[in-house]
């Protein structure tokens, strides 16, 4: 992973500004997550600990968290013996990605003493652990490791903490060039696959980095590509960045050169590289866990509509015989006179034959000649009747279709509380049961919280998440002069510049915001139609979210993550 002992120590000497702060506040927004609110030098910092097994990370962080409404079990605990308590160290435990905060602090005797908050990002056997260092024991951690799960190692409450086990692996560090070169076997095996596993805290990444500065990685080549990068984090020169990849973005604290970027993003901080790599990925892996149940429902109801749309599709074909029927009939009427009862077929001349051939009709021999008419004109008005009801409900599902995938779209950047009003707002329509019990007060309709965005020219733009934010932006919020942006036939949020005088780099940076927050994401030369709110119209009994619009002009743009984030950043600096 990218998280590497590397990483791991650039983080632990940049947290090193927040020793002798006092940590004010604790929470715990999920159940991997704590996030200590320090502080310090004048200032108010958020310190995110996170033992998520796709995202495992520690670093200072501005992200809002949502948290809920009765602390876990782990969090009242942390606030017990850590609120109020001055950071004494922060380490990091050799080269590998454990980090140490220890926290002094009073207990309930009013007596000084010391807890340790131990951060160990270890992929999905990441955890949080609350230790007193004195005796050693574990008071308790994020994630419990009983005996089942691991014999080496226990982690849950009385248990003695023991370190993760040593891989015996050498120190960078402590490593002269003679040592370095006899480390490795020239004569077979790939050297990068050898250094990640011949040296603590170096990672796939970084080894390959290495072996590339050493072009064709002679001895002295890799040693002077290994001393120079050595020396760099020696005297804690680091560069974080974010690179990308046609596959992926990478992030790391020495340069990567090795990668063919299509962007490279350079950052003043490790801490502020963590945090634009990490915002919105773990988010929404956390969104996906805890709405997991809610995405595979929404899904489903997709696919019943489809499955339907395809058996009345078929019924409209089987239909389409209406004509034939009518047709039957107006030629046993013709011929009445020449039909018994127990003929089996008529045999005539077709009028609407232009060359003049002949028509069989088949006939039931047990009915009359009246009776096999009715017959046929009963098929032939059940069919022309079922052609009608039919494409209404084709046209019904397909209206289904379009709004259920805008709420997949919309799970697709939901924060939690997002996510929860669109849980709420398919119990309103029907499609879910409540779970709340029965008899609980229903609490009272709040307004939606909207994503405020700043254009470069300073002009606010907001953005609705799911469909209770559309309407409340568009019919309740919203000016009538102000512009409103939607996707073209495309679900997606709608977006208002709120100004009536505006720059065309305001439009196409609110349309790249429509654009992005849309299925269309991945998409490129996104159509994106724009329009005065006054012209946009929610039609009666709609489903939430839907409307119709006119007098719209469409522009055509390619969505940008590093814009949406830099027009997000404008909308913090202005808060």
């Amino acid at each position: 992973m990218a998280f590497d002992g590397v990483v791991t120590r650039a983080v632990a000497q940049e947290l090193h500004r927040l020793v002798g702060g006092r940590i004010s506040k604790i929470h715990q927004p999920h159940h991997s997550d704590i996030v200590l609110q320090v502080r310090t030098q004048g200032e108010n910092v958020k310190l995110l600990l996170s033992a998520n097994p796709t995202y495992p990370r520690i670093h200072v962080t501005t992200e809002e968290f949502t948290n809920p409404l009765e602390a876990p079990m782990f969090c009242m605990l942390l606030r017990k013996h850590c609120e109020g308590g001055m950071i004494e160290s922060i380490e990091q435990i050799g080269m590998e990605r454990i980090i140490h905060i220890d926290v002094r602090t009073r207990d309930e005797l009013g007596d000084t003493t010391v807890r340790r908050i131990i951060m160990e990002v270890m992929g999905k056997h990441s955890n949080i652990i609350l230790v007193d260092p004195a005796s050693g024991t574990i008071l308790d951690s994020a994630m419990h490791v009983t005996l089942a799960i691991s014999q080496y190692r226990q982690v849950i409450p009385g248990r003695p903490y023991v370190s993760p086990p040593g891989q015996n692996k050498r120190d960078l560090f402590e490593v002269d060039k003679m040592a370095f070169i006899t480390s490795l076997d020239w004569n077979t095996g790939r050297l990068d696959k050898q250094l990640v596993d011949a040296y603590t805290g170096v990672s796939p990444l970084l080894a390959k980095e290495i072996v590339y500065r050493a072009g064709l990685a002679t001895r002295d080549s890799l040693w002077e590509a290994f001393s120079a990068i050595r020396d760099d984090l020696l005297a804690q020169r680091y560069t974080p960045m974010i690179v990308t990849t046609r596959e992926k973005s990478y992030f790391h604290v020495v340069e990567l050169t090795h990668l063919e970027a299509e962007a490279l993003t350079p950052y003043p901080t490790v801490q502020a590289c963590l945090q634009a790599y990490y915002e919105g990925k773990a988010l929404r892996d956390t969104v996906k866990q805890r709405a997991h149940d809610l995405i595979r429902f929404v899904t489903g109801e997709r696919n019943k509509n489809e499955k339907k749309i395809e058996k009345l599709l078929q019924t409209l074909e089987d239909a389409r015989d209406a004509e034939q029927f009518r047709l039957y009939g107006e030629m046993i009427t013709a011929n009445m006179h020449q039909i018994k009862r127990g003929d089996k077929e008529l045999v005539t001349v077709n009028w609407y034959d232009e060359a003049g051939g002949t028509i069989t009709i088949p006939l039931d021999p047990l009915k009359t000649p009246s009776e096999n008419l009715q017959s046929y004109y009963k098929r032939y008005n059940k069919a022309k009747n079922s052609i009608q009801v039919v494409n209404e409900q084709i046209e019904q599902a397909r209206t289904e279709i379009l709004y259920l995938d805008g709420l997949l779209g919309q799970l697709e950047h939901a924060s939690l509380q997002e996510a929860e009003e669109i849980r709420e707002e398919l119990v309103e329509q029907g499609y879910m049961r409540d779970r709340k019990k029965r008899g609980m007060r229903k609490k009272k309709d709040t307004k939606p919280a909207l994503e405020k965005y700043i254009s470069s020219d300073g002009t606010e733009i907001l953005v609705g998440k799911n469909n209770k934010q559309n309407d409340y932006l568009t019919n309740k919020l919203a000016s009538p002069q102000d512009t409103w942006l939607h996707t073209k036939d495309i679900p997606g949020s709608h977006v208002v510049i709120r100004s009536r005088q505006y720059s065309e780099q305001t439009l196409l940076e609110a349309a790249n915001l429509a654009a992005f927050f849309s299925r269309a994401q991945q998409g490129s030369q996104v159509p994106v139609d724009y329009t005065l709110v006054k012209h946009v119209k929610k039609p009666s009994g709609s489903k939430p979210g839907f409307c119709i619009y006119e007098q719209q002009k469409t522009v055509y743009v390619t969505p940008e993550e590093a814009l949406v984030h830099r027009l997000k950043t404008n909308a913090k600096g202005n808060a």
